[in-house]
């Protein structure tokens, strides 16, 4: 008896092994592959989809014909308060210690896809702690990653971390080279499987050196300061623009361009007094400032075949990029994390309103013992400082003739009125043990936990 019951169950396996494989393959393929692209202090008017004429980025510009450009894309002014907010959908009010610090109990993008079942993969800059455990901690499987342990050279000669195991080049290896060349490895070996690549570059930061494009390329170079020219920030833009397409075409090569959303941003603006063009109009970059120079940043979306070519003028900031992965991957948020964010994916799809009316800053990168904070609000036309300042920015978009409250009537009150409601919304958000944060990181046995806090009322 025993043995028929066997020969059945064999059977029975044979012919059910290939439709739960099959099923297992419906499921993987129901998860799209994720792309984030985060270009290093990068402004809108450097790419030439948006205007740009300083600078050849043919790469780009053909996924934003292709895909969605958003013209109202705005980050915080510098790098780690961005990819704080980036990676956790919630505003610095809520979760930021301090510079070059992610705080260890944070919850990330990382880690939600994570469990839903992506394989995960951090390649580029990371500048967010040095305990070598923080990449698995926060849900990367891997990471290839410049200035994790320490701060060695990125360009020529680099050194990175992978996996956590410190390595250097010294035979004229270029570091955005050595990074990209381990993101397109990822997706290679991942293709059979649904995957999260975020990919925070390394270009456009300073120095502004030659890449091995340039003419003045050397392969000997051997530090950060050698060669140093604001006439090289151009080829490094068209460098970033270059692996961008290596790794799209890898993409087109495996057959998995229509199963993946590529998204693309900056990280904050452009290098401070750096000038590039946009027709006969010179832009000057404003990194770390609080205007639009500093926070004004590109952003393209393109997935072949389920987004359809668009401009958005649609406000977008650094909290709804989480919201918007966890939304195409069909994942739902815990519901006792606070998202500030809101994804733009329906936007994408059919075109609806963003939900976005405002946008929120808390910005205070160094936490210095002032504890100096820039808090503000704004939309496409005005912005609030807590301060009270009020500016129009459609006629002051350098923020220089702040106006009076009590000169304002029409919609600039009605505006001042709305965006004071934002600002009241986080008024006491800021968790009071942060402000008291260690000088050192935290230890490595810190466990992520879900950041508490106040939904956004924001519609």
């Amino acid at each position: 008896m025993s043995g028929t019951r066997s020969f059945w169950f064999v059977l029975l396996t044979l012919f059910l092994t290939p439709a739960l494989r099959a099923a297992d393959s419906v499921v993987a393929d129901d998860k799209p592959n994720l792309i984030l692209i985060m270009a290093d202090d990068l402004g809108y008017e450097t790419i030439g989809a948006n205007g740009g004429t300083s600078y050849r980025t043919p790469v780009l510009d053909k996924l934003a014909a292709s895909g969605a450009r958003f013209t109202q894309c705005y980050v915080q002014p510098l790098c780690t308060p961005t990819r704080a907010q980036l990676m956790t959908g919630q505003y610095n009010v809520r979760n930021y210690i301090r510079f070059g610090v992610l705080d260890p109990r944070a919850v990330t993008f990382g880690n939600l896809l994570k469990q839903a079942g992506y394989s995960t993969c951090i390649a580029g800059k990371w500048q967010l702690g040095r305990d070598a455990d923080l990449p698995k901690k926060f849900g990367f499987d891997e990471s290839c990653l410049w200035q994790h342990t320490r701060r060695p050279p990125r360009y020529a000669n680099a050194g990175l971390e992978i996996n956590g195991i410190e390595k250097d080049y010294t035979n004229g290896e270029y570091g955005p080279d050595l990074v990209n060349d381990y993101a397109i490895d990822f997706v290679t070996r991942k293709q059979r499987e649904p995957f999260f690549l975020y990919y925070p570059m390394m270009l456009t930061h300073g120095p502004y050196q030659p890449t091995p494009d340039s003419s003045a390329w050397d392969p000997k170079l051997m530090g950060e300061k050698e060669q140093q020219n604001e006439k090289h920030f151009g080829e490094m833009v068209e460098y970033m623009d270059k692996l961008i397409g290596k790794l799209v075409e890898r993409l087109d090569s495996l057959g998995l361009r229509e199963k993946t959303m590529i998204v693309f941003l900056g990280d904050n603006g452009t290098g401070r007094g750096t000038r590039s063009q946009m027709g006969d109009r010179v832009v000057v970059g404003g990194k770390g400032t609080t205007t639009a120079a500093g926070m004004h940043v590109p952003l393209i979306v393109n997935w072949p075949g389920k987004l359809s070519p668009n401009v958005s003028h649609a406000l977008v900031d650094s909290t709804d990029f989480l919201p918007t992965l966890l939304d195409a991957a069909g994942v739902k948020p815990p519901t006792d994390l606070t998202l500030d964010g809101h994804s733009f994916l329906p936007q994408l799809r059919d075109g609806r309103t963003s939900s976005r009316e405002w946008i929120y800053s808390w910005y205070s990168p160094r936490q210095s013992a002032d504890k100096q904070v820039r808090e503000f609000a704004f939309d496409q036309h005005f912005k609030l400082y807590r301060t009270g300042e009020f500016f129009d920015l459609s006629k002051d978009a350098g923020e220089r003739h702040p106006l009076k409250p009590e000169s304002l009537s029409g919609e600039p009150a009605a505006a001042a009125k709305r965006l004071q409601t934002a600002l009241d919304q986080y008024k006491s958000a800021r968790p009071a043990e942060l402000d008291v944060a260690p000088a050192t990181d935290e230890p490595s046995s810190a466990k992520p936990k879900k950041q508490a806090g106040r939904k956004s009322k924001q519609k």
